[in-house]
């Protein structure tokens, strides 16, 4: 009986020496030789930055293989996919190479088009953190998953200094919002994510020693019909404040750049999640801002309006457009009334009547003098959804598209500048 256990044991840590093997050699491939630069680019924020629910198209070989190993993960390894807030659960997962929860990040996509252009001493760090169903606050410094953030910065820095190569963070893709529409808190989004993006750099350069600052590449959430009180029509509408925010930001703070909103794109279950190939467009996106950053080139802001001006019973609104002209558009995005505008009365009434488009330009005919309106747009869907056939959405874009595309998994999508939700108070 004592010799049969001895023989099982033996067994096991034979098992288990090889199973430790498999794990420091699955998906491994030697580093690239010589001296490098690499640019870290992780996304942070709750479930949309960690994939949840998008289902992977990306090829982690082909990840791996296609660009001579210039994009590696927080510990500067090819194992991508095992993303789990315990130490101890995540050791297991690449252990057994777990990768049922692999989802597709955003930050793959942009990291091959960033690999594509830059040169081949740049290597690109990407991962993703945050959690799911958390609020700003809870995500703010001080916080485990702003530790955990910090920790995996903190190691692929070490990493990368014991190779030889100088290692910094240009910039976060920033995908949060979500809790912070529909649990209603009581704080101020705009000055949470100020304060937060002062800690961030002062805490990285504080790792990382670089004099540059971390840009944050911001999506706008646009998920305002999931929370409970949502009412188009109201006058106050507590839920705009999130995105309204993240759109402000983009154009007012020069260390925010646009990724865009995600309106346009579809979803899981039309719920709270885009899917695998909506965060692959998505990265492609936030990778031409990635781009500018690292070059140190023009800002970018993408598609949305200056303060609106009245002529009689219309509204004049300009916009900034990356590539004239506006466009309406009922193809990629199922029509919304009004293309997605309402002008809204302090008695909760809608008193647009019209809508034209010119290259620049959108003018909204009312039904009466709009002075102390609310204009607003994108601001409307069915209760729960969100996405381009049911959710809050408009149908106003650019014409980028129409030169210039993206492939995901067999399909083509144009890359178009879809206007930003918004709200105004009309003069």
């Amino acid at each position: 009986m004592k010799r049969h256990r001895i023989q099982i044991f033996a067994v096991m840590i034979a098992m288990a020496c090889l199973l430790y093997y498999q794990y420091q050699t699955y998906t491994n491939r030697p580093l690239p030789e010589g001296r490098k630069v690499v640019v870290c680019i992780p996304t942070y924020g709750q479930s949309l930055a960690l994939g949840e629910e998008a289902v992977r198209v990306t090829d982690f070989e082909r990840l791996k293989d296609d660009y001579d190993g210039r994009i590696l993960t927080e510990n500067l390894d090819y194992r991508f996919g095992y993303f789990e807030n315990n130490k101890v659960k995540k050791f297991f997962k690449k252990l057994f190479h777990y990768q049922k929860r692999a989802f597709e990040l955003s930050v793959y996509r942009m990291a091959e088009s960033l690999a594509t252009q830059l040169g081949n001493d740049t290597l690109i760090c990407i991962f993703a953190g945050g959690q799911g169903t958390t609020m700003l606050q809870d995500l703010s410094r001080g916080t485990e998953p702003y530790n955990r953030f910090l920790d995996n910065i903190r190691t692929a820095h070490e990493k990368a200094t014991k190779l030889g190569w100088q290692f910094y963070v240009p910039a976060i893709c920033w995908m949060q919002g979500e809790s912070d529409i529909a649990e209603y808190p009581d704080t101020d989004y705009k000055q949470l994510l100020r304060q937060f993006c002062s800690d961030i750099n002062r805490d990285v350069q504080a790792i990382t020693h670089q004099t540059t600052p971390v840009c944050f590449i911001s999506y706008q959430t646009n998920a305002v019909a999931r929370a409970s009180q949502f009412d188009a029509h109201s006058y106050d509408c507590r839920e705009v404040a999130v995105p309204q925010a993240l759109m402000e930001l983009i154009r007012d703070d020069s260390l925010f750049w646009p990724s865009g909103p995600i309106y346009h794109y579809t979803y899981a279950r039309e719920a709270i999640h885009i899917d695998g190939v909506s965060q692959n467009r998505l990265g492609q996106l936030a990778a031409k801002s990635a781009l500018r950053i690292i070059r140190h080139q023009e800002h970018l802001y993408g598609l949305m309006p200056t303060q609106p001006t009245t002529e009689g019973n219309d509204i004049v609104l300009s916009f900034r457009v990356p590539c004239p002209p506006l466009r309406l558009d009922t193809v990629n995005v199922s029509k919304a009334d009004n293309y997605g505008f309402n002008v809204v009365t302090k008695r909760g009434t809608d008193i647009l009547a019209s809508v034209s488009v010119g290259d620049s330009i959108v003018r909204l005919t009312c039904s009466q003098p709009p002075s102390g309106c609310k204009l607003r747009y994108a601001v409307n869907g069915e209760l729960g959804k969100s996405g381009c056939l049911h959710g809050p959405r408009g149908n106003l874009r650019d014409s980028q598209g129409d030169t210039d595309s993206i492939a995901v998994a067999g399909q083509t999508f144009p890359k178009h500048n879809w206007c930003y939700q918004f709200e105004a108070l009309v003069p």
